[in-house]
């Protein structure tokens, strides 16, 4: 996101003015560890399915826990991603936080040993049990931060995947068939760019290029050629037969014109808000721009799964994590079980959001059950097939501009795959 973020949730957040690093320097920890006051901080945007769901959860919070009060302070994603090391490190630490999920992000925070130890908290609490199993692969971290087994540092309780959004008025408007098939979604595109049409919507100053591209690979790769990738259980070679077509099919889509060279500086935002003006008619993304698109965009649109491959980027959400240094950890566990409630689970998937625990006969919005309904689909397939930033510190910033090259095509896809091998080899733990 994303998540990996990256990066996904990013999307829908506000970036407030001025650094974690300069907030961990003003004291504003002040009340905090006196038990009255529990300090959160998430970057989930307000009228985002989240950000509403969170903001009930605090409501509920202090009507439970009276004479104490949230102070929640809204990050940016970025903010939180590149300095959160500092600030755990520091004396300001919030209570709970919102954390990106996998090895390169909350993995490297629990190695560090930045993080709270929730396994007996999942336990006591239940978590273990209302989570299913391929959700809370995120939430366990082993010693050497690789996600999938060892300690609870972290606790998802929503669940996220990317997905293709149709503008079906502009298939429409263009007399163009909707897609079922990887065959008719490049002959819809073919279609598009004869017309003067730029059917993709794209970001490649953001996660959502490199996106593209893994979900290219992952259309002709396996469970095993995942595990691999993200857990190292095996080798993971970036010319083999998937990373080889998805990079040179990047390229030529670019060729084509399904991808604009001009996305290159584009952040995630801007592609989001070109698709909501209806100037593209796809875009693949994640599940987090949902709500958002049901309350923005007017026009009539769809979403399927991506033609032709039974995985795709996915996995639960972003985490409930609780710092090492946080003052008030048992205000902070209960939060995060106020979260997992019938409650705030049933509200954050009618408005747009998976949750994990909730009936499916509480969500009433028809276009939030199939969205959820995909969601299982994928989960019954063991289909979510984590986010390509995820295997190594700063993979991220290195597909970030390594994909830039490959969209300008001042990097050809061979040299493109050699880069990413070097970074990723050098960021392999040694096992």
């Amino acid at each position: 996101m994303l998540t990996a973020r990256r990066r996904r949730a990013a999307a829908a957040a506000v970036v407030v003015a001025g650094s974690l690093l300069l907030a961990s320097c003003g004291g504003s920890g002040s009340g905090s560890g006196d038990g009255k006051t529990l300090r959160l901080w998430h970057y989930e945007g307000p009228d985002s399915a989240m950000g509403v769901a969170w903001n009930e959860a605090i409501r509920v919070f202090e009507a439970q826990h009276p004479g104490v009060k949230v102070k929640f302070e809204e990050k940016g994603f970025e903010q939180i991603q590149k300095t959160a090391p500092m600030v755990l490190n520091s004396s300001d630490a919030p209570d709970v936080m919102e954390y990106n999920k996998g090895n390169a992000t909350a993995g490297l925070l629990s190695k560090q040993g930045l993080l709270t130890d929730l396994t007996a908290e999942a336990a006591k609490r239940g978590w273990d049990k209302k989570i299913p199993a391929g959700v809370r692969t995120t939430s366990m971290y082993d010693t050497n931060g690789v996600m999938g087994s060892g300690t609870w540092y972290g606790v998802p309780d929503y669940g996220e995947y990317t997905m293709v959004f149709y503008n079906k008025d502009l298939f429409k408007k263009y007399g163009i068939a909707e897609p079922k098939t990887f065959d008719q979604l490049t002959a819809a595109m073919d279609q598009f760019v004869a017309k003067g049409v730029t059917p993709l919507a794209d970001s490649g100053a953001e996660y959502m290029a490199q996106q593209y591209l893994y979900q290219l690979a992952l259309s002709k790769a396996d469970r095993a050629w995942v595990d691999s990738y993200e857990l190292y259980k095996g080798r993971t070679d970036f010319h083999d037969a998937a990373w080889t077509y998805a990079a040179t099919t990047f390229a030529d889509w670019v060729k084509k014109g399904y991808l604009a060279k001009t996305a290159t500086s584009a952040k995630a935002e801007d592609a989001g808000v070109s698709w909501i003006q209806g100037k593209a008619p796809i875009l693949f993304s994640g599940s987090w721009w949902y709500g958002r698109f049901q309350t923005e965009a007017k026009f009539d649109w769809d979403t399927t799964l991506w033609p032709g491959s039974d995985l795709t980027l996915g996995s639960g959400g972003n985490l409930w994590v609780v710092p090492k240094g946080a003052r008030n950890k048992q205000l902070a566990y209960d939060f995060i079980d106020i979260t997992l409630s019938k409650e705030i689970q049933t509200l954050l998937g009618n408005k747009g959001g998976i949750p994990v625990a909730a009936a499916a006969d509480t969500i009433a919005d028809p276009k939030s059950k199939a969205l959820i309904a995909n969601f299982n689909t994928l989960t019954a397939r063991d289909g979510l097939a984590f986010y390509p930033d995820w295997p190594v510190p700063g993979f991220y910033d290195t597909l970030v501009s390594e994909t830039q090259r490959l969209l300008t095509g001042s990097e050809k896809p061979d040299a493109y795959l050699d880069h990413l091998q070097k970074a990723y080899d050098q960021g392999v733990p040694k096992r």
